[in-house]
């Protein structure tokens, strides 16, 4: 019997994911999708012109930058002094190609609070040259990752915030994000096929700030704690 072929477009391609072996979609094939620059207050705070709400600042980090289960976060040699960027991060429940926002509630099933480290000096080189940010991004335990729960409120209206050594330093609102979540998705999704797992860093809110040392860190969504680490 010859094989049959199919070519992915975006009205075809939901009905060629049906028939993938959802068994085969393992913690290995996961991805890290992250949305930069996604509040005003966030890009005026680093003096960079605010984005379009049509074309969201798109970058990914490899699974081996995911820390989770409250592990430390041990401060890396190449970056000293890393910035914290607290976010809502998504969890992707379905396969989806080319989805439209107005089905894109459909593709997540729980959120929770991250943070995306960040070595700002490096940052501002890569900006300056034009080039990716995977270095700045990208490095070991970089994405921090809290206990996952299903939405509390509607999704454009969450509050979180992060704590250190007891001290709030940082709070956002999704009302304020440039680009909704399930703009988001639907951006993404032109570009990137979304598989069970995947996760999305939604962008930080102004506040961001350095880590050091010795420091407990703790997010909280709606006032409920979900993130609690260490640095080392």
């Amino acid at each position: 019997m010859s094989p049959t072929f199919f070519v992915a477009n975006s009205h075809n391609v939901n009905e060629l994911l049906y028939f993938c072996d959802r068994n085969a979609i393992n913690r290995q094939d996961m991805k890290i999708i992250c949305v930069g620059m996604n509040y005003a207050e966030h890009c005026k705070e680093l003096n960079n012109n605010v984005p379009e709400a049509k074309e969201p600042v798109i970058f990914l980090k490899p699974d081996s930058a995911l820390l989770k289960d409250g592990r430390p976060f041990f401060i890396p040699d190449h970056c000293p002094a890393p910035d914290y960027e607290t976010e809502l991060v998504v969890r992707i429940s379905r396969l989806g190609k080319y989805i439209a926002p107005r089905f894109a509630h459909r593709y997540y099933d729980a959120v929770t609070i991250g943070v995306d480290f960040t070595n700002r000096e490096l940052q501002k080189q890569m900006r300056t040259k034009g080039l990716p940010w995977e270095l700045c991004k990208g490095f070991d335990g970089s994405a921090v990752i809290g206990k996952f729960v299903g939405l509390p409120a509607p999704i454009q209206q969450l509050n979180f915030h992060l704590d250190i050594d007891g001290q709030t330093v940082q709070t956002g609102t999704t009302a304020d994000m440039i680009t909704t979540v399930d703009d988001i998705i639907a951006y993404a999704s032109q570009f990137f096929t979304l598989k069970m797992g995947d996760l999305i860093y939604t962008g930080t809110p102004v506040g961001v700030g350095k880590v050091k040392i010795g420091q407990h860190l703790e997010g909280y969504l709606n006032n409920e704690k979900l993130l609690n680490f260490n640095v080392r």
